[in-house]
């Protein structure tokens, strides 16, 4: 509704335009070569295959992860909508990253995920853009603009409003994000990421130098009166587009049979 699928295809056929010759409906541009052209967009399923929508997502982008050289053009719309909530944001802000750090390709990435707003911060060659949308007289106007920074909000109640979703459910809908809205967040945030990992909660680090010195194994696993803090948090947002660009690394080979729609040339 915003636009970000078709600024996400608009690049991409600019890309296909310029480097086969063609006028570009564009004052200037400037993007280089591109070797391959790697896209994952919509929803679809492969019962053919037995595949489920998300596996056929899953399978399109382990492909891109594996085919993208420092030369190709990603553009992804959407990773890890299939799934629950945290497993969905844990696969997208990893898909990210390897785009960065290991494939180091060029990529529009779009997602409703506020979190992977963060990676602008964390990685160097990111930077975040947003589609721009107004509230008016109580209606959503989408001005189909990008402009730099995230996505303040979601506008998914809204939209299910204008598809003619009945108004008891969207009146019920919007009591229900407000009710979570105003819940208080979790202290545990995606920053804590690396901390998780290099310390252990201290009742388990302390059963553990007790069990050392009287020569059991080691049990990680907590005992029930020994609660242990999870970690993660959730939040959507409408129209969030994030695009990194870096230069140099390599790539590898893909083993798969059915791999990423892609455009290639030379």
């Amino acid at each position: 509704m915003a636009g970000k699928s078709t600024f996400l295809r608009q690049n991409a056929l600019l890309a296909i335009l310029a480097q086969s010759g063609s006028f570009v409906p564009a004052a200037k541009l400037q993007l280089g070569l591109v070797d391959r052209l790697f896209s994952r967009v919509g929803a679809a399923d492969d019962l053919s295959r037995g595949r489920s929508t998300f596996m056929a997502e899953m399978v399109e982008t382990a492909a891109i992860l594996t085919q993208a050289t420092p030369r190709s053009l990603v553009i992804l719309d959407e990773i890890g909508r299939g799934t629950a909530t945290y497993d969905g944001l844990a696969i997208a802000w990893a898909c990210a990253e390897a785009l960065h750090d290991t494939n180091r390709c060029r990529a529009l990435f779009a997602t409703h995920y506020h979190e992977l707003a963060k990676l602008e911060g964390r990685l160097e060659f990111v930077c975040n853009l947003s589609m721009r949308a107004k509230e008016w007289n109580g209606d959503l106007v989408f001005l189909h603009e990008a402009r730099p920074g995230p996505a303040d909000r979601s506008y998914g109640v809204h939209v299910a409003k204008l598809a003619g979703v009945p108004p008891a459910v969207v009146v019920r809908a919007r009591e229900v994000l407000d009710r979570l809205e105003t819940q208080t967040a979790s202290p545990a945030r995606l920053d804590d990421l690396p901390l998780f990992a290099a310390a252990a909660h201290p009742q388990i680090a302390r059963r553990r130098r007790a069990q050392r010195r009287r020569g059991r194994p080691q049990d990680p696993r907590p005992r029930r009166h020994e609660p242990t803090r999870g970690h993660g948090c959730a939040l959507s947002a409408e129209g969030a587009v994030g695009g990194g660009v870096s230069e140099g690394g390599g790539s590898a080979s893909a083993p798969f049979d059915a791999p990423a729609n892609a455009v290639g040339s030379g």
